[in-house]
């Protein structure tokens, strides 16, 4: 009879956690606008994925809780913001880590704790809870896997490295790349590619030799399948999201795949921040809290998945569609000094201007 005492109390105890936990949520109230840069059709499943989970909690942006942007063009814009003292929005998720840096530090982000993190999370945090890695994507090459020995034979082997992609000179004019200046994430790119301890302002240079096409990763895609480039410096999502699409659609693409470079691949870690009380529009930090607290479940990381991105959880094993694994792409990362990020954005950016954009680097090569 003990015995069964105890198992009736433990059940009772079960329902009794699991129902204050959905109370919880079913609490969690009010409005959040969420600035994001995550492509669109990752944030629809996230957004419906958060009013599942907070019945109760209003969109801030018409019928969803996202504003999109490009992380670019997301500074610019809470830049704009700043100046006023007061941001429009209550959460962000940006694309590269740099710009929580430079919130906490101007005093706009409220601390977050989320118990375990040390344990659960496999990629940094800040400690003190101002910001956490919500989601990484993964800069790697797409080539045309049936037009390698083509592009051997005629002299333009696909790059196996970051290095060859910018310094072989036989892929002059036949490679391509996003522009840094309204990507986050090809800003990360070109921030490590070009520190001090990788290939320093060199890789600039390189790229301006070589003619690098600059345009977005959907243009770029569909010309290395057409055979107009070796090679595209891209997201890893951009490439598993158009071949998926494909066989999803029955018409599985051949024509297209991922590289992992020999000397790295460059993981960026994008975070989570949720606004100060005084400096948001809502003034609604408690549910923001719970969101943020949310956004590292196993249940939203999944979510992450399927957006073809990787999951910060070290619970999770399994990566996005078609990847390789989560833990090996960590041990080939190049890394990227974030701190340097930050502090010499505008002095990275004015690089990339001067040498890549207006050419300057012509009188070297």
């Amino acid at each position: 009879m003990k015995k069964i005492a105890m198992l009736l109390a433990a059940m009772i105890l079960c329902v009794s956690i699991c129902g204050v936990s959905q109370a919880a949520q079913e609490e969690v109230t009010g409005e959040l606008v969420i600035y994001s840069s995550m492509y669109q059709f990752a944030l629809d499943l996230l957004d419906e994925a958060i009013k599942k989970e907070f019945p109760n909690l209003k969109p801030g942006n018409g019928d969803s809780f996202f504003y999109y942007g490009g992380s670019t063009s997301l500074i610019v814009r809470l830049y704009d913001q700043m100046r006023e003292g007061k941001l429009e929005c209550d959460m962000m998720m940006v694309a590269e880590p740099s710009l929580s840096l430079e919130l906490k530090e101007a005093g706009y982000l409220a601390p977050v704790i989320i118990p375990d993190a040390a344990s659960r999370l496999r990629f940094p945090y800040d400690e003190e809870g101002y910001w956490y890695p919500v989601r990484v994507c993964n800069m790697v090459l797409a080539y045309n896997p049936e037009m390698a020995e083509d592009w051997a034979a005629r002299g333009k082997p696909v790059p196996q490295t970051f290095k060859d992609f910018a310094g072989n000179r036989a892929l002059k004019g036949y490679i391509s790349m996003g522009d840094p200046l309204t990507s986050g994430t090809t800003f990360a790119a070109v921030a490590s590619l070009t520190q001090a301890d990788h290939y320093g302002r060199q890789f600039l240079k390189s790229l301006a030799a070589n003619e690098v096409t600059v345009e977005s990763g959907s243009k770029a895609i569909a010309k290395i399948r057409e055979g107009q480039y070796v090679a595209a410096m891209i997201l890893e999502e951009s490439v598993h999201k158009t071949l998926k699409d494909a066989e999803e659609a029955g018409e599985p693409i051949t024509n297209l795949a991922c590289l992992y470079p020999e000397d790295g691949v460059i993981l960026i870690p994008s975070t989570v921040m949720t606004v100060a009380e005084e400096r948001s529009p809502h003034q609604n930090v408690a549910a923001a809290e719970a969101v943020e607290r949310w956004l590292l479940t196993e249940e939203a990381q999944e979510v992450i998945l399927q957006g073809f991105m990787h999951s910060v959880l070290n619970s999770i094993t399994a990566g996005p569609w078609h990847s390789v694994d989560t833990k090996r792409l960590i041990q080939m990362d190049m890394g990227v000094k974030w701190e340097n990020a930050y502090k010499y954005r505008e002095d990275i950016n004015l690089a990339w201007t001067q040498v890549v954009v207006w050419g300057e680097a012509a009188s070297s090569r």
